[in-house]
């Protein structure tokens, strides 16, 4: 079985059912987890019977690195994995000032199909494993030497399409004993399904999470993010206040920018309206060129989107864009590689 699908409770359980001693699991998992060994006869505090017996039970597998891209502006790192299936996906890393983030996937592909989005150009084929989320991180850590402190979970796929499987890969970062992540330092970023935005809430893990909203009315909505056909903005943002009530913690409201379609003053006011009742904080994204339907507006025309804003009391920042020399975007290097083999 591979120890990374297993929560701290059931690698325990198994190491007690093959006669050993519970701290015997927590070495186990401080040399996968803590040391990035990953290989049993690299784990030199076990004896060479335990580390047979290890061997026996349980394996760690990764998904394989198949190409890499370093940006040469700012060090953003896109790396395509291949799982056991031979589908791939991919993972990002960001660099910030004194840390560095993993953008990570949970689907391959993706069904919502948003219009602007290189990953729901490419198709949906799958939901990721446990082990396959989890991997990521791992895998990024092992190919980058970077300690990863911060994940978010905003790269390919819906992550609440994939519910069940996201918050075990969350609880397994989180643990003390495993990657000991801090849980205000994971973000969780959705497109919106309500029910699985309040239950959520009730998870009890205190998780940032982000809204991939994108415009200020349902008709706009409707034609890029398809989904917002059955669950309308009001009722996206009705269950973000939910979570909010529940967790105290602001909620991040993501815009996409387009030129000419979601840029007007209009909707600024109204995206300010939406959320006054929301302690929110609106990141607002130039739209990338991943289709020649979408533009993005020019940089005045974007301030004064922000200035609206603000000055309607909703914190608002323009993101600083990062890796746009390598397709650093979700989806962009598999689309180009999956047309590329078309």
């Amino acid at each position: 079985m591979n120890l990374l699908e297993m929560s701290y409770e059931e690698v325990v359980d198994v190491v007690k059912q093959m006669g050993l001693e519970k701290y015997r699991a927590d070495q186990l998992l401080d040399w996968v987890y803590k040391k990035r060994v990953f290989t049993f006869e690299g784990m030199t505090n076990l004896s060479k019977e335990h580390r047979a017996l290890f061997r026996e039970k349980f394996t760690v597998k990764l998904p394989r690195l198949i190409e890499k891209r370093v940006s040469k502006i700012d060090k953003t790192t896109k790396f395509l994995y291949e799982l056991e299936d031979g589908n791939t996906i991919e993972s990002v890393l960001l660099f910030h000032e004194g840390y560095a983030t993993a953008c990570i996937s949970t689907q391959v592909g993706c069904p919502i199909k948003c219009a602007f989005c290189a990953t729901g150009q490419s198709g949906y084929v799958r939901n990721l494993t446990v082990a396959e989320i989890v991997g990521q991180v791992l895998a990024v850590e092992n190919d980058s030497g970077r300690n990863i402190r911060n994940v978010v979970y905003m790269g390919m796929g819906e992550p609440f399409l994939n519910y069940d499987n996201v918050v075990k890969s969350i609880k397994i970062l989180i643990h003390p004993k495993m990657k000991d992540m801090g849980v205000r330092r994971i973000t969780v970023s959705t497109v919106g399904i309500p029910d699985k935005i309040t239950r959520f809430a009730d998870e009890g893990l205190d998780v940032r999470l982000a809204i991939s909203l994108h415009a200020a009315s349902n008709e706009k909505r409707d034609t890029i993010v398809p989904i917002n056909r059955k669950y309308s903005i009001e009722e996206v943002l009705q269950a973000a206040k939910i979570y909010q009530e529940k967790t105290d913690r602001r909620i991040t409201i993501e815009y996409i920018l387009i030129k000419e379609f979601n840029d007007f003053d209009e909707d600024a006011r109204r995206l300010a309206k939406l959320l006054k009742d929301l302690k929110a904080y609106v990141n607002l994204i130039p739209v990338n060129a991943t289709s020649a339907s979408f533009e993005r507006p020019s940089h005045w025309k974007m301030v004064r989107f922000k200035e609206i804003l603000l000055e309607n009391g909703i914190e608002a920042e323009l993101r600083q864009e990062k890796g746009a020399d390598i397709e650093a975007a979700c989806g962009q290097l598999r689309l180009r590689r999956m047309q590329a083999k078309s």
